[in-house]
């Protein structure tokens, strides 16, 4: 029998887009409500005219296939990288503890909290590091690139190197590329079959589409497996 690590209770984080609870504790605040927090683009892609098929099925395997081969082109994702879609880039975010449970994890810098909210609900020890080197002696290390809330890039020089480090130790670097889409020469996504690598992207951010779910995680085929067997079926 596997032993798993066992699931903590995590702290509630507070987190944007929920104006809901916003104007229930404001009720007086003044109209319209403009949430900056969320970081998603107001100006929506516009949508062709949807078939009323799609909402009396599930998806089958060719509409994955397709929507990640187009994941494939817009991110220039290179033969030997396996893209996997997920419900957003969230959903994996708190896949990952489940599927490669680590003991020691490092965090670069302030950055989005769900990450460490995630490795510890599943009993990780987490710390927060300014370092890439501080980061790849851990078990798992995570950048999010460009980093939230502040913008901050890490060249895509040193992410490789601390991949190919990773991979020799047997590590797991997971970079959050969320908000690459404004700045994609400084993905990493041709790196991904890296196996010490996961590369997560997200739909809804620069698209302006966040009430679809949608998001990437790209990886070596070994680690995609895990993460499909993860996921079960849609």
């Amino acid at each position: 029998m596997t032993a798993h690590p066992p699931i903590h209770a995590a702290p509630v984080v507070a987190h944007g887009g929920r104006l809901d609870a916003a104007r229930r504790l404001y009720p007086d605040a003044p109209q319209p409500w403009i949430d900056l927090s969320t970081g998603v683009n107001p100006r929506p892609y516009p949508l062709q005219p949807l078939s009323g098929e799609i909402f009396t099925r599930l998806p089958d395997d060719d509409a994955f296939a397709a929507v990640e081969a187009a994941a494939r082109r817009a991110y220039r994702a290179p033969a030997g990288v396996e893209i996997i879609a997920g419900a957003g880039t969230q959903s994996f975010i708190q896949l990952a503890p489940r599927v490669f449970p680590a003991r020691r994890v490092a965090v670069l810098g302030f950055t989005y909290a769900e990450h460490a909210a995630s490795w510890r609900a599943a009993g990780a020890h987490v710390e927060t590091v300014e370092t890439i080197e501080a980061l790849t002696e851990k078990d798992v290390g995570v950048i999010v690139n460009p980093n939230n809330p502040d913008g901050r890039l890490v060249a895509r020089e040193e992410i490789a190197a601390a991949a190919a480090r990773m991979t020799q130790r047997g590590g797991l670097l997971i970079v959050d590329e969320s908000f690459m889409d404004f700045t994609p020469e400084h993905s990493v996504a041709g790196f991904a079959h890296e196996p010490g690598l996961i590369v997560l992207r997200s739909f809804g951010k620069a698209y302006g589409l966040p009430g679809l779910r949608l998001g990437f995680a790209l990886c070596s085929r070994a680690r995609a497996a895990r993460l499909r067997a993860a996921l079960g079926p849609w």
